[in-house]
């Protein structure tokens, strides 16, 4: 969806020529309405240094599927899982192009495959949290080769980028793509926030939260979420983030993903960057 093109552009750098590798169609219609200019070129184990018809790269950014590192998942096989193993498609872009700069990003991830990512890539990750510029957790390795002396913060707190309703957290959990496929009943979104704490809800006031919180420890704390069958309506008004209060959370400019449905801009965005962290990593860039 170009995150690194929002985070250019938000701090004056606008690329004479901007090239996009991706095979999602609502992510390349979003970059297409926001920056039109785009190049894309698909599927990145096709791309050479002759793809690019001469440019010169001045900067290769990039962020490999996660889910063969990503503690989320049960089964991990690692870098060389099918997915994650995309990484080296951007290792042997970098050999070949030779740019001036580069900017991957990953998950957190197991120390073995960690260290193997930075030996191929000849540097150490920065371990940046976005919760430092966001109301949102997400806790995440930059492998570059651009200064950075430190990252300026704020105190955006979740409450603060609602569009209504109240939240209990202080911040909301990691932006992920399966935020996309929600849960079916009110119930059992509470049951997955409350127990796991792998989601994130809106309440409609302070005594919502708290009556559906007495409710859910009377009536069905301990049990599995295929146990759970009615849903009472004291958990009826409470409701996942919306199209808004998730761009919000990415740093990512209103309406941007306003082409999209509600659960296809939350597939995007959890796969995304959050722009105020790529920003100041991409202001230490001197060309």
């Amino acid at each position: 969806m170009s995150c690194g093109q929002i985070a250019l552009n938000k701090i004056g750098i606008k690329p004479t020529n901007y090239f996009a590798s991706e095979i999602k169609s609502h992510a390349i219609e979003t970059t297409a309405k926001n920056y039109p200019n785009t190049m894309q070129l698909g599927d990145v184990q096709w791309l050479t240094k002759y793809t690019f018809g001469g440019h010169k790269i001045d900067l290769l950014i990039g962020g490999s599927p996660c889910q063969d590192f990503s503690g989320a998942n049960k089964q991990r096989e690692g870098i060389d899982g099918q997915k994650s193993s995309l990484f080296w498609e951007f290792v042997r872009l970098k050999r070949d192009l030779k740019p001036t700069y580069f900017l991957l990003e990953n998950v957190r991830m197991s120390k073995e495959n960690q260290n193997l990512v930075s030996k191929a890539l000849k540097c150490e990750p920065i371990v940046i949290n976005s919760q430092s510029v966001s109301g949102q957790l997400r806790h995440r390795l930059y492998w570059t080769n651009i200064p950075l002396s430190g990252i300026e913060g704020n105190d955006v707190q979740l409450q603060d980028v609602l569009t209504s309703g109240y939240t209990d957290r202080a911040k909301s959990r990691c932006l992920l793509e399966s935020d996309s496929r929600p849960s079916a009943t009110p119930v059992k979104m509470f049951h997955r926030y409350y127990s796991t704490g792998f989601t994130t809800l809106v309440f409609k006031d302070e005594r919502h939260y708290l009556d559906c919180k007495a409710h859910y420890d009377a009536n069905y704390k301990g049990k599995k979420a295929s146990e759970i069958l009615d849903s009472p309506e004291v958990y009826n008004g409470l409701r996942y983030l919306n199209q808004i209060e998730l761009e919000r959370l990415q740093t990512v400019p209103e309406g941007y993903t306003s082409n999209l449905t509600r659960n296809m801009s939350a597939c995007l965005l959890g796969d995304g960057w959050t722009i105020d962290v790529i920003a100041q990593i991409f202001k230490g860039m001197r060309f």
